[in-house]
């Protein structure tokens, strides 16, 4: 599109050699102003002041298809040039140019001086000021759309802002009240717990293992009660995780305790410990293992479980399968598993928890030793803020707005196109021999072939010229000088 503009530009300012339909200008200046103007359709979006400028010097000749033209480079090059004062200086000094210029057209020069003056006023002000004041318009439209948008965005990421650290806030709230709420509660039961394993040990030894499981238990709820409140703080590792989490010694222990609780458990671990593996992997791990010997506890405390850990290729495979319970398993909230799950998901990796065929249950899970960095909570919070409406967006009143103020910008050329309309449509340019031979030289008046034959078609030298009524070929032509005829002759082919 960079030279179609410009080509078609051209184009249009040879019309007249084609259509005459007006006094057409020689045919050499013509094929001038068609370069001109070409050449300021160009240069108007890289210069638009000189392109404002260099529009006066088309109006010296008579191609009103050139002059219409001009309305583009006009509203085009308002629409780029940034200060307002400069622009209607450079405005002003364009209307003195073309009205200066117009001045030296031959049909100017025919006319009375003050005629010829508020003509060429008119003219520019029709072919300056409208183009200009569509292309002002949208031009400071574009900065003050694109401050708006800054803004719309601004607002957005600071309501988003302010609701993240609202939710913190009320997080933090609610984990405050657990901790004071239920970690008080929880913790007066594992001390009353672990007094009644001391006390069952001595005085009532087949209720000591019972004792023991409710201490274990309350350890165990009170331990993740610490993880619930590390998770509503935002903290984005648990308060209990230490450099053994997620081991091979940690995992060991976990059998341990619940072999001790009554549980027949064993452990198959085979590839490397953990100890490199990163900390949220290590967590994982713990988690699942911990989360599927507890739902052993709950609900197969008779079944025979074994926990799998395989660590190779970057990844680390877990697997807690249980036998059939001889009771009837109690049905759970499976929010845990949900959880678990939630976790696992967040790594990379991947989970199930489900009967296998054989029957009992199994937990299993595959997560990489080293997932992908995780984004903070602000980060993810200000993610969510939608994206500002980009500037070609289109809605239906910018259309409608910004297709009037274009419109504008046409009015010069639609009133250029209506003037060569009805100059053509209420011309009578064609005269009969009779009255052509009647016409006598410096008596006739100006005003009476004007009233019957219009100004016909002017030419450079200011002379009319008629088309004859029995010849197309031949024209008439009269020469007017200080409103009375000066010459007339015939011109052929």
């Amino acid at each position: 599109m960079r030279f179609v503009w410009p080509v078609l530009a051209f184009l249009v300012g040879l019309v007249p050699l084609i259509a005459p339909l007006a006094p057409v200008p020689h045919s050499a200046l013509t094929v001038a102003t068609a370069l001109w103007i070409a050449g300021l359709v160009w240069l108007a979006p890289r210069k638009p002041e000189w392109a404002l400028l260099l529009t006066g010097p088309l109006f010296a000749v008579n191609n009103l298809w050139a002059h219409a033209t001009t309305a583009f480079v006009i509203f085009a090059a308002c629409r780029r040039v940034p200060r307002l004062g400069r622009l209607w200086a450079l405005l002003g000094a364009t209307m003195v140019l073309q009205s200066a210029f117009s001045l030296l057209q031959v049909s100017y020069q025919t006319l009375p001086w003050d005629e010829a003056l508020l003509g060429a006023v008119v003219g520019s002000v029709f072919f300056v000021l409208v183009p200009a004041t569509s292309g002002m318009l949208l031009g400071r439209r574009r900065p003050m759309v694109r401050l708006l948008q800054e803004r719309n965005e601004y607002l957005e990421r600071a309501r988003a802002l302010t609701a993240a650290s609202a939710r913190s806030e009320e997080r933090a709230h609610i984990a405050g009240e657990m901790h004071d709420m239920l970690g008080h509660r929880l913790s007066l039961i594992s001390i009353h717990a672990g007094a009644l394993e001391l006390a069952t040990a001595s005085r009532a030894p087949q209720l000591h293992e019972q004792a023991e499981l409710i201490r274990t238990t309350s350890s165990l709820a009170m331990a993740e009660l610490r993880e619930i409140l590390g998770v509503l703080r935002t903290n984005p590792e648990p308060e209990t995780l230490d450099e053994d989490t997620g081991t091979r010694s940690d995992i060991a222990a976990l059998v341990a305790s619940s072999v001790d609780a009554g549980i027949s458990v064993s452990l198959d671990w085979s590839g490397d410990d953990l100890h490199g593996a990163d900390p949220r992997t290590r967590r994982a791990v713990h988690r699942v293992v911990r989360e599927a010997l507890t739902n052993v506890h709950k609900h197969a405390a008779s079944a025979r479980t074994r926990v799998q850990i395989a660590v190779q290729g970057g990844r680390a495979r877990i697997q807690v399968v249980n036998g059939p319970a001889s009771a009837v398993p109690g049905k759970g909230t499976r929010r845990g598993l949900i959880g678990l799950e939630e976790r696992v998901g967040l790594l990379g990796g991947s989970f199930s928890a489900g009967p296998p065929a054989e029957g009992g249950f199994r937990v299993a899970a595959d997560v990489p030793l080293h997932p992908a960095a995780q984004s903070d909570q602000t980060v993810t919070e200000v993610a969510e803020v939608p994206p500002p409406l980009a500037a070609e967006v289109l809605t239906v009143p910018r259309v409608l707005g910004g297709g009037c103020l274009g419109l504008l910008a046409l009015l010069p050329i639609a009133g250029a196109l209506i003037v060569l309309l009805l100059f053509a449509l209420f011309n009578p340019t064609q005269m009969n021999a009779p009255y052509f031979d009647s016409l006598k030289v410096g008596v006739t008046p100006e005003e009476e072939v004007l009233d019957q034959f219009g100004v016909g078609q002017l030419g450079v030298d200011g002379c009319s010229r008629f088309q004859t009524s029995h010849n197309t070929e031949l024209h008439y032509k009269l020469c007017f000088r200080d409103g009375k005829l000066h010459t007339k002759e015939q011109e052929g082919p």
